[in-house]
């Protein structure tokens, strides 16, 4: 029997929890049928949304285009990590328990025999997806901070303006771990971030609460994008009025917001609102941000979410400037693949809105183990101590809800 949306609806509504509980349970069914799904809360908003999709494509539509779904890229392009765009077969919003949308396919029969048993009691020995190559390379902190100050030389060389350096830590997981509330608690600590669970089989799961806007088009036409960087700890007793930042931090936030205007500057759009810097808080850090948007429409560029995506993407405040010599020396330097840590990720066309998220503050999940990945901006007044502590920082944000795992 087809599953028509009224059939769907019908049998949404038929079960007896709260919308929230309704999105978690689509998501459960998704990962018990081995179907690719993504879970989200947007930032500053109480909604959980979820998405359901019967295969992934590897090519992204036009972010203007018609088509709906979730956008899922990597940092750089390869094998182990490639582009993913997930069609939205079914997507539902927590907003009003009505709020349900379904595609031109139909998911397999196993996931509705899936849902009906997860509706009546959730799964306890809940598995997801892995990556098939496993956990990403270790870099201990001697060799991270030696290549810091590889960097560092190059860039006092001259060599290129700015670099980002990352690395993982990895964790096993505590007994008793519980995905989902993992998600819920994340939701509940970082309301101004875009708190996201995006599992793909044969790619891997990823859980992040991410503080960056890459490109987002409302459902007026309005471009916005952000530049995001500079890091210092929230302290007890501080607020963002309060923050002084160092020279470092205030050149590295101008290299991103000269960036952005460059890639306007490229396409001849000269008509934007450009607020900021300031400072503003990200969970347990403090960030310098300036807000940059467009009237697509007012100033004849209605295809500038998919043009400015394509020059952005990857930003300064993930890669560095120049881009391809500080992608050269990424690609030195990093003993591991990114994979999908500083790509990006997002609802595409869903409520007549596009929203993609820089992936940040972000953890991969393996089979029995938690991988974070974080990065810092080195400039030529880095001090390699100090780039180390800024990326323990950028990890906790996610790692403290996974401490009962190294007790």
């Amino acid at each position: 029997m087809p599953h028509t949306t009224s059939h769907i609806q019908n049998l949404i509504s038929s079960v007896d929890a709260s919308p929230e509980e309704i999105a978690y349970h689509l998501f459960t069914a998704a990962l018990q049928a081995e179907l690719p799904a993504a879970l989200w809360r947007l930032p500053n908003s109480q909604d959980i949304q979820v998405l359901v999709s019967g295969e992934r494509q590897n090519e992204l539509p036009q972010l203007e285009g018609g088509q709906k779904g979730f956008a899922f890229c990597p940092f750089q392009l390869s094998e182990a990590a490639p582009k993913v765009f997930l069609p939205a077969v079914l997507y539902f919003c927590s907003k009003i328990k009505e709020s349900l949308e379904t595609g031109e396919q139909e998911l397999p029969e196993r996931f509705w025999a899936v849902f009906k048993k997860t509706a009546q009691k959730q799964p306890s020995d809940l598995t997801w997806p892995t990556h098939p190559d496993g956990t990403a390379k270790f870099l201990a902190r001697d060799a991270f901070e030696k290549s810091v100050a590889n960097a560092v030389e190059a860039m006092q060389a001259g060599c290129l303006e700015k670099v980002v350096l990352s690395r993982t830590k990895t964790l096993p997981l505590y007994e008793g771990f519980n995905l989902l509330n993992t998600f819920t608690q994340l939701t509940q600590l970082y309301p101004t971030a875009f708190v996201s669970l995006v599992a793909v089989p044969g790619l891997g799961t990823w859980l992040g609460a991410t503080p960056e806007l890459l490109v987002q088009i409302d459902k007026h036409k309005v471009f916005r994008t952000v530049a995001l960087a500079g890091t210092q700890p929230l302290t007890e007793g501080l607020t963002s009025a309060d923050a002084i930042w160092r020279q470092k931090e205030i050149e590295e936030q101008a290299l991103v917001q000269r960036y952005i205007i460059s890639c306007f500057k490229h396409i001849r759009l000269r008509d934007y609102v450009e607020v900021g810097p300031r400072t503003v808080a990200a969970g347990n850090l403090l960030h310098l941000k300036t807000d940059y948007s467009a009237a697509m429409e007012e100033v004849g560029f209605p295809h500038l979410g998919t043009q400015m995506l394509e020059l952005l993407h990857p930003t300064s405040a993930v890669g560095g400037m120049p881009k391809a010599s500080a992608l050269k020396m990424i690609k030195e330097l990093e003993p591991h693949d990114r994979r999908y840590y500083s790509g990006y990720l997002g609802p595409v066309q869903l409520g007549q809105e596009t929203s993609l998220y820089v992936n940040l503050r972000c953890v991969e999940l393996g089979k029995d183990t938690v991988t974070a990945y974080a990065g810092a901006g080195m400039t030529a007044d880095s001090i390699p101590a100090r780039e180390w502590q800024e990326t323990e920082l950028k990890m906790q944000t996610v790692l403290r809800l996974f401490q009962a795992s190294e007790s």
